[in-house]
């Protein structure tokens, strides 16, 4: 069969040097922006990212492609970021790490559910839909999307003082 894309490629090589960071390695992409190209690494964690995990995954991700010229020679531009809040929620850790984020889920029937996420582990998630409790397998559902809220439930729990 074929051989594998450059963006296999670069995941295999870079989702090792990611993991040693404590950090999860989501996506990665390569864009041409005028005569360089840009490579987004999008990386994430249960906690989030901080501005330093990001400086400290940079300079890995960065040695590490100097070190094997995976980039080849032409110049490119370097960003790593984390996960926006339109990401698609598609893997288990994405749904845990929505826990209290109110979200939309497709599910595999075509509906559509609209929840705040309670818990949700290896098989499914737990779903508080309008006052009611729902489970859903992750065999149920296509995706989700976390909801943007300008006051989320942790802000009212704490704001009172």
């Amino acid at each position: 069969m074929g051989s594998a894309s450059p963006r296999d490629h670069l995941m295999k090589l870079l989702e090792p040097v990611v993991s040693a960071e404590g950090l999860d390695l989501e996506d990665i992409t390569v864009t041409q922006a005028g005569k360089r190209r840009l490579l987004r690494v999008i990386v994430d964690r249960d906690g989030g990212v901080s501005l330093d995990d990001v400086a400290d995954v940079s300079q890995a991700v960065s040695t590490a492609l100097d070190d094997t010229d995976a980039m080849g020679q032409a110049a490119y531009t370097l960003e790593v970021s984390s996960p926006g809040v339109d990401r698609p929620l598609t893997e288990p850790r994405h749904w845990r790490r929505a826990a209290k984020r109110l979200v939309k889920a497709e599910l595999r029937d075509g509906t559509v559910v609209e929840g705040r996420v309670k818990t949700a582990d290896e098989s499914g998630v737990d779903l508080d839909v309008a006052g009611e409790p729902r489970r859903l397998g992750y065999e149920d559902l296509t995706r989700g999307r976390v909801q943007v809220e300008f006051r989320r439930i942790d802000d009212v729990d704490g704001d009172e003082g």
